[in-house]
């Protein structure tokens, strides 16, 4: 099946890309270096040509495997990174200011073996920076010719339009799932409306709409869903677990996997959306990637749409830490679970 293309700023890449966060971050130790560089390499091989990855993952590390495994292909793949949440003597940092910006920029090339992002972030919003002063450091790179386009990463429409003014953003990332909703509420539309790419991490719910995990409590010390993510908490995560029955209905009918039909779903939502799945599997990755193929009728859009309304989910989306550090929207209901 021909698969069509969609497009970030000037560019056209599958619709279906790699985030490069857990190859090195966040759910549990690190892969083996060997096995993510062939992961990286094999992404090539079967056209996903959409690589996101950024400076906190792993600390540098996820970028260094880029430009190792990937140097000598350079042109044959849109690569995305991000700055402002970053780190400093192995700590983790936060710093929106136009020089920390572009001295991010210039450490980043460097790790990813190139003289130019195609897509760079702001990967959080720094309260202490209005936005429109970290877009023009953005915008100063663009003309430097050392990134091509702009981006927003977890921050919601007021923020999203306010760049937009400075220099047009080319795509917003979220969070954004069958699980996870939230851009519905205002950025999804204000997207569409803008002409910015739709960038939607996490689209299988951080494992549990692939392969969900039969006891999160024995999840490694290191992995973020045991303390970043309260769905998966021992209180919440039994509640969530009947919202898979449609899914998994709806998967055999449309003749794929669940994580399949979650990738397909968050395609449907609009032209402008892409799903970045993350894996270290290459077996998952050949399997997101033909998702882009699978075709969902109006009827079971809307019928997953209504077995995973928002209110269904058992837990907030992230926990009272996390969401202190993004501007996303949020529903009501979610705001009194965090005392708003």
């Amino acid at each position: 099946m021909t698969v069509e293309r969609r497009r970030i700023g000037d560019r056209q890449v599958h619709p279906v890309g790699l985030g490069c966060m857990n190859i090195m971050h966040s759910y549990g130790p690190p892969a083996d270096e060997h096995e993510a560089k062939a992961l990286l390499v094999r992404a090539l091989d079967i056209g996903c040509d959409f690589l996101d990855t950024a400076t906190i993952y792993g600390l540098g590390r996820s970028e260094e495997l880029i430009g190792e495994a990937l140097g000598k292909r350079r042109q044959e793949y849109f690569l995305a990174s991000k700055c402002v949440l970053g780190f400093r003597e192995k700590q983790r940092t936060l710093d929106g200011r136009p020089e920390a910006i572009k001295a991010a920029c210039e450490a980043s090339l460097k790790r990813l073996r190139t003289d130019v992002i195609d897509l760079y972030y702001l990967h959080r919003p720094d309260p202490k920076v209005p936005v429109e002063e970290s877009a023009g450091a953005m915008a100063d790179l663009i003309r430097e010719g050392k990134i091509r386009f702009y981006g927003l990463s977890e921050m919601g429409e007021d923020q999203l339009r306010r760049a937009h003014k400075v220099h047009p953003v080319a795509a917003l990332q979220s969070e954004y799932s069958l699980w996870v909703r939230n851009p519905e509420i205002a950025v999804l539309e204000a997207c569409r409306e803008l002409g910015v790419a739709f960038v939607a991490f996490s689209p299988v719910g951080r494992g549990f709409l692939a392969d969900p995990p039969a006891d999160p409590s024995a999840f490694h010390d290191t992995d973020m869903r045991k303390v970043l993510f309260p769905r998966f908490s021992d209180e919440n995560y039994a509640g969530n677990l009947p919202l898979l029955e449609t899914a998994r209905a709806v998967a055999r009918e449309a003749g794929c996997s669940v994580a399949q039909l979650a990738i397909a779903w968050a395609m449907a939502k609009g032209d402008h959306v892409l799903p970045i799945p993350g894996t270290r599997s290459i077996r998952h990755l050949e399997e997101n990637h033909a998702a882009a193929g699978v075709r969902l009728t109006a009827e079971q859009v809307s019928q997953l749409d209504a077995a995973f309304a928002p209110e269904r989910a058992v837990g907030p989306r992230y926990s009272a830490a996390g969401q202190a550090s993004v501007t996303t929207e949020m529903f009501d209901f979610e705001k009194s679970q965090h005392g708003g």
